[in-house]
């Protein structure tokens, strides 16, 4: 498929800046990637004690996180648009400043509605954090390592569900829920002090608007086609891994302690993901993602076998995080590349996508078990949005073949 739309090292990069400790640098950036994925996932941790604290239903309390990740889709936008020709080690600061200020209004929330505006504010950066961190890390290496560097930062929220949530939500269940919170302020005043020490100064596209940027980014199909991806096709991930926990005890016969293994497999499965994105992406970022789409279709199908016979669900699991973290860290690629000059929309965008298709897998996965299928038919689910993916990625193959030719015309 040599004609695949250019997403390799080669393609369009920001300019690259002089630097001596770039390894430091990168290491400061995936730590904000680290304190994003903890404070994101250990609500889901201590969600029966937040209800508890707020005086809510568990349900109800299960909002809190969907306007956490309301904030991450309205917040991409909005901050891009306006930080387009911003200093980037500034806005980092900035945003990562925000992100305590916000967890420190969650704990000291005082009732349900308080929490809920806290989390969607908590959720605006998260998205153009990881956006402007992955423009900087691409900026601090040479071309043919702008995968692996991208997929460090990443790597800061893989390892985020693998020991921050866990350990959050140990520290939430011992001393209360507000305390993680607190964690998760404290953590990115680390993190802003990190890269304040060792991210050198960056500056912003000065030629940049964000009326400009969004004209530009919006305007492109292969855009709007990347989004597409990563909103369907990353969907079956969540589709899954939202009902781990009943698909483990009721369908497979475990007991409820071997959750926690489960979980732990779905982290070491991102972690392992992400470094394997970076190797990838060497090669070829399109041809990453289209592996990466095929191989999750075969994946959801063999986790609908597997799931009744226990522990084989194991490996399965791990399989399934690692191939969806591969799609994640090329489609940050490819998304960065199509976008033209919009650079910062580019790179913060499939963030929004990320979080749309966050909700669209955990709600299409509640729906077939409302439907009386069962804990396992969320796979099936998952397998047809990974196929829908796909084929959306072939389309885009289509449309850069055609406008090769029209151009050579």
């Amino acid at each position: 498929m040599t004609s695949a739309p250019t997403t390799s090292t080669e393609a369009r990069t920001e300019p690259e800046v002089s630097h001596h400790r770039p390894a430091l640098a990168i290491l400061a950036l995936a730590v904000g990637g680290f304190t994003i994925g903890t404070t994101e996932f250990m609500t889901m941790g201590v969600l029966p004690e937040i209800a508890r604290g707020v005086d809510v239903s568990v349900p109800a309390a299960g909002h809190v996180i969907s306007a956490y990740a309301l904030g991450v889709v309205v917040g991409v936008p909005i901050l891009a648009f306006f930080g387009a020709a911003l200093p980037r080690r500034g806005m980092l600061v900035g945003l990562m400043g925000a992100y305590a200020v916000f967890n420190l209004l969650s704990a000291a929330a005082s009732s349900y509605h308080v929490l809920a505006v806290a989390r969607f504010l908590d959720g605006l950066p998260h998205g153009a954090y990881f956006g402007v961190a992955s423009l900087v890390a691409a900026s601090l290496v040479t071309p043919e390592r702008r995968g692996r560097a991208v997929a460090s930062v990443m790597l800061g929220l893989s390892v985020a569900n693998v020991v921050g949530v866990p350990l959050a939500t140990f520290l939430g269940q011992q001393v209360g829920w507000r305390s993680t919170y607190l964690l998760g302020g404290l953590l990115a005043l680390v993190t802003a002090a990190m890269v304040l020490a060792v991210v050198p100064s960056v500056p912003g596209a000065a030629e940049a608007s964000g009326r400009k940027e969004a004209r530009e980014f919006f305007g492109s199909l292969q855009v709007w086609l990347t989004m597409a991806v990563g909103a369907v096709g990353f969907g079956g991930m969540f589709a899954v891994y939202s009902y781990i926990a009943k698909t483990v005890t009721v369908v497979g016969g475990l007991d409820r302690g071997t959750v926690p293994l489960f979980v732990l497999s779905l982290g070491l499965g991102m972690v392992v993901g992400t470094w394997l994105a970076g190797e990838l992406a060497a090669w070829s970022v399109y041809r990453s993602l289209l592996l990466s789409g095929v191989t999750g279709i075969a994946l959801m199908l063999v986790y609908y076998v597997a799931a009744p016979h226990g522990w084989l669900l194991l490996p399965v699991a791990f399989l399934v995080t690692a191939t969806g973290s591969v799609l994640v860290v090329n489609l940050q690629l490819r998304l960065m590349d199509v976008a033209g000059d919009a650079v910062t929309l580019g790179a913060a965008m499939n963030h929004a996508a990320l979080n749309i298709a966050n909700a669209l897998g955990a709600w299409l996965g509640g729906l077939v078990i409302a439907g009386g299928y069962g804990y396992r038919a969320p796979a099936l689910v998952g397998a047809g949005l990974a196929a829908v993916g796909v084929l959306i990625l072939l389309v885009s193959a289509v449309v850069h073949r055609r406008s090769l030719a029209v151009a050579a015309a």
